[in-house]
Formats: structure tokens, sequence, C-alpha cells
């Protein structure tokens, strides 16, 4: 879909690409959603083993991971979105369990030896900004984006 420049506009229109589907909140789920996107990213001309490519697939295997690990409710599934917005690629994961938030925008720092805690960190890294949304009727969003500029 492209929309139309505004009249009088000097801007270019902006494409917009969106892939989304639901999974089932399992560790096969979280890789499958990480194996669809990355798949659906080269199809978009955001090629497999690119740096933008390798980036988005850390982004969605951790937030995909968290969805499964902290927002787990049986029988819900969770949701991926990912959003081609002109240079801006957005990836949305989804979940029903509102009251498990992670902390946005500042992560803790997990103790040296500690075992997990370390996936936010990567986001927080790797994502040019990221946010937690409230998803309605029920649950939150963890939404990351990246510019693909660079």
């Amino acid at each position: 879909m492209t929309a139309p420049p505004a009249p009088g506009s000097l801007e270019a229109p902006v494409t917009v690409r969106v892939f989304v589907q639901r999974f089932s909140p399992t560790p096969r789920g979280a890789r499958l959603a990480r194996r669809l996107a990355l798949h659906q990213l080269d199809t978009w001309g955001v090629p497999h083993g690119s740096r933008a490519s390798d980036t988005a697939a850390v982004l969605v295997a951790e937030l995909a991971a968290n969805a499964v690990t902290h927002g787990r409710v049986p029988g819900r599934d969770f949701e991926l979105a990912v959003r081609l917005l002109g240079r801006t690629l957005r990836i949305e994961v989804s979940d029903t369990r509102g009251e498990c938030r992670p902390p946005a925008p500042e992560v803790p720092r997990p103790e040296p030896l500690a075992e997990n805690g370390r996936g936010l960190l990567l986001v927080e890294a790797l994502a040019d900004r990221w946010d937690v949304l409230d998803r309605v009727p029920v649950g939150k969003t963890v939404v990351a984006e990246l510019d693909l500029t660079h």
C-alpha cells in the first residue's frame, strides 16, 4: 500500500508493508516467529544475513521469548507484527499479560553471574527506540523500532 503525498507536499509517498501472525506461547512458537519474520523481511528487500536482518532476528527472538516466558497465559497466543514503514522497521510483540510489564525505558542490569535478565539489554542496545504499550482490551505490546538508514 502506498500513501499519496499530501497536496502541495514535496515528500515522496511512503510504502507500508505489514506482516501479522499469531503463535503458540511456546519456545517452538517463538522460533517460528523469528524464522517467518526474517523470511518476510527478505521478501521485502531486507536480505538474510544483512545487518538489518541480523538485528531484527535478535529483536524478534528476544521479544518473542519474553512473551513466551513472562507473558504466557494458557490457551492464549502471542502476536507478532512486523511493519516496514518507509525506512523504519517496527517490531511489535503482544501478549495477554498486561500486569507483567518489562521495565522501559531503563532496564536494570542483572547480577554478573545471573542466568537470565539480559534479553531486554539486547533490545535496548540494538533498537533505535523501544517501549511498552497497553493492548486493548487486555495485555501489552512491546515495540522495538530499527532505522534502516544506517
